[in-house]
């Protein structure tokens, strides 16, 4: 598995080695060894999976109170994904990295702890997988707006043409959000 740097220094384009042939493809998703050899990590506590059709955009969603890493991949279809620096003390600190992930290409992104995370549908219909290092509380989740202006993300959509929840249209603008130390 190749593991390299994005722009964000702490946010890892993990490409495991594809072996094709006559019948398809194959590639491991995940080894322990490889994994930990890395410093990342090998105990998950929950695997996450949605569909989505185009123009869906997810997010920017965190955890305050149980941080959650993520390793993200597309089972199928594309996707531009997203993570946020929402460390404070971090250099990165509101900087963010848009990697374009497809079901046709097996690279992932690691997302440490203290990252906002989201994705927009760029195909039909998108499958999304991701893993995450500690367990969903409803009590701790946070949304950032996905257009906010001081984040500037350059979403390839216009905005008129998103798809979002309730919850991401209500999400709170950068300034009033809550941050990790």
């Amino acid at each position: 598995m190749k593991i390299e740097q994005t722009a964000l220094a702490d946010v890892l384009l993990l490409t495991p080695t594809l072996h094709r042939d006559d019948r398809g493809a194959f590639f491991e998703g995940f080894n322990q060894r490889t994994m930990s050899a890395a410093g990342l990590p090998t105990n998950w506590v929950q695997d996450n999976f949605s569909i989505s059709r185009r123009n869906v955009l997810r997010g920017i969603h965190y955890q305050i109170t149980q941080p959650q890493a993520k390793l993200v991949r597309v089972t199928h279809g594309r996707v531009l994904d997203v993570a946020v620096d929402l460390r404070r003390g971090s250099p990165d600190f509101a900087r963010s990295v848009a990697i374009e992930l497809s079901g046709d290409d097996p690279r992932m992104v690691w997302i440490p702890e203290g990252f906002g995370h989201a994705f927009l549908v760029l195909s039909e219909v998108a499958g999304v997988a991701y893993k995450v290092t500690d367990f969903y509380s409803a009590d701790g989740e946070r949304t950032i707006a996905w257009d906010d202006p001081e984040l500037a993300i350059p979403w390839p959509v216009a905005p008129r043409d998103v798809i979002v929840s309730a919850r991401d249209r209500m999400g709170n603008r950068f300034r009033d959000a809550e941050f990790f130390p």
